[in-house]
């Protein structure tokens, strides 16, 4: 890592590797047709990239909110700041685009919705993309899987699904860094 990236950044980086790992994994016991004990490997791996995306904006803005807040002389101010965004963090949960955002806008003073475009993916995009693999890890979450009989039901996870969640959150924390220079 180079030095202008961030501890959340880094953290982030390392902590992905298990929702990685997990993919690899499944990717190492997959045949055809696909063991059903392997597909918890998947759900869990979604489990842990968004994990992963949840401590990133924790510690991100925690970082942002500090570095902001280092400059105040009037240190009881910077206390009641610093006390109301743990408070903040403790209800976060569940980093949606719109919460993410707000949070980084009060605390940070950075409007991350014009740095989130890469590729082919614009703002919009990013945001609905990001509440769509949160909600998909509150129905894996939330929701036991049970077997049924008959025909073999859909898994809630794919490998690509789990493959694209990954790349789009290590996408979505470099976009998220530019924002800070």
């Amino acid at each position: 890592m180079n030095m202008t990236t961030s501890q959340a950044e880094q953290t982030f980086a390392e902590a992905i590797k298990d929702a990685e790992n997990l993919l690899a994994h499944f990717k190492t016991l997959n045949t055809l047709p696909p063991p059903p004990e392997t597909e918890v490997l998947k759900r869990a791996g979604l489990v842990m990239a968004m994990t992963a995306w949840e401590t990133y904006v924790e510690d991100r803005v925690q970082e942002a909110a500090l570095h902001r807040l280092s400059g105040l002389t009037d240190t009881s101010l910077g206390s009641f700041v610093k006390s109301r965004l743990e408070e903040e963090i403790k209800r976060l949960h569940n980093p949606t685009a719109e919460k993410t955002l707000q949070l980084f806008q009060d605390y940070a003073g950075v409007d991350l919705l014009p740095h989130w475009k890469w590729n082919h993916v614009d703002a919009p995009t990013a945001k609905q993309k990001l509440n769509g693999y949160l909600n998909l890890r509150g129905d894996v979450v939330h929701r036991s899987r049970v077997s049924v009989k008959g025909p073999p039901q859909p898994h809630p996870v794919t490998k690509e699904d789990l493959q694209k969640a990954i790349n789009f959150l290590k996408e979505l924390v470099r976009a998220t860094e530019k924002a800070f220079g």
